[in-house]
């Protein structure tokens, strides 16, 4: 009896434990606007957010919604929908998602949403998902991750994408099944299309995650907007990082030359920037002394040519 019982255990927690992994939800524009900090109160713990689909499509609720994530304090990611049948369109689309990702924050793995193509051999489809895959990596430095449904996954896929985690859709069954496909595991399942959230009218894509989502903290990057004055070198030292990481994760080509405006990744988690507002009558003397800094700090972090001349409504960084 007793043996029975712990068979009964094993088996029990072996079935939940999908169960205690990440609760969450897909959105797109079909889900209207989105109360994200309802849904995290409902339980919801990540989100996925469509960023892009095909060649020059943005979903026209991207950025609300990783505002809203952002606001409501909510791990997401950013996924794509793959129109392309040929690996150098598949490139072209993944170039197209990164520069729409690149000044986002996720924390969360950035997807491939593949939903077959009955035009491809599995050899062809195989080769356009790598090469959109891989293509994602180079550019952003993180390991991007695969949506599919099971029967894209079992008859379209080739082993060579299983290297790439797996956010399998199967729906009304008690646990994901990979029979048939590349994959020994997965990191994702979309498990219903009519799921019901707090926040988030009528039905959404309910999944469940892995910790395999979320970018380890090597794999973390945030965007920085070159300001005037700024050198590798100085942004190496102010965010604790290398020379030779900056270039090599945003592919410069003279670690000299960078310019106003251009948006850099960063290594590592964003920093809480502290600023001040300049207001009428403030003197940089006055600022330095109410915040216990010098004068040379304040100069020095926000690039005052002229220590004499500040303007109201001019935003100040803080050591």
């Amino acid at each position: 009896m007793l043996k029975r019982l712990f068979a009964l255990a094993f088996c029990l927690l072996l079935f939940l434990s999908p169960a205690q992994a990440l609760e969450g939800m897909d959105i797109s524009v079909f889900q209207g606007k989105a109360d994200l900090a309802a849904a995290k109160r409902s339980g919801i713990e990540v989100v996925y957010i469509r960023a892009s689909y095909g060649l020059r499509g943005v979903d026209s609720r991207f950025a609300q919604n990783c505002a809203a994530a952002e606001a409501a304090g909510l791990p997401y990611g950013l996924y794509h929908y793959l129109n392309a049948t040929t690996p150098e369109a598949a490139r072209q689309e993944a170039e197209h998602f990164v520069s729409l990702i690149r000044t986002r924050n996720y924390t969360c793995r950035p997807v491939l949403d593949f939903e077959g193509h009955r035009s491809l051999s599995a050899a062809q489809a195989t080769a356009v998902v790598l090469a959109f895959l891989e293509r994602v990596e180079e550019l952003t430095g993180h390991t991007p991750m695969i949506y599919a449904d099971h029967t894209t996954a079992s008859r379209q896929l080739g082993p060579a994408v299983a290297k790439y985690p797996l956010w399998l859709a199967q729906w009304q069954v008690g646990r994901p099944n990979l029979g048939g496909t590349p994959w020994q595991t997965w990191t994702g399942w979309q498990y219903t299309n009519v799921g019901l959230v707090p926040g988030i009218t009528g039905h959404v894509d309910r999944d469940r995650f892995t910790d395999g989502i979320l970018l380890h903290r090597e794999e973390q990057t945030f965007p920085y907007t070159v300001r005037r004055g700024d050198t590798l070198w100085a942004l190496s030292r102010r965010f604790g990082t290398t020379i030779p990481t900056l270039v090599e994760l945003n592919h410069i080509q003279d670690p000299n030359l960078i310019y106003v405006n251009q948006i850099l990744q960063i290594p590592g988690t964003a920093p809480i920037e502290k600023t001040y507002t300049v207001q009428p009558g403030n003197t940089l003397w006055g600022i330095s002394q109410r915040y216990g800094v010098t004068v040379n700090q304040l100069v020095q972090l926000n690039n005052i040519p002229n220590p004499d001349l500040i303007y109201p409504g001019q935003v100040l960084r803080l050591p």
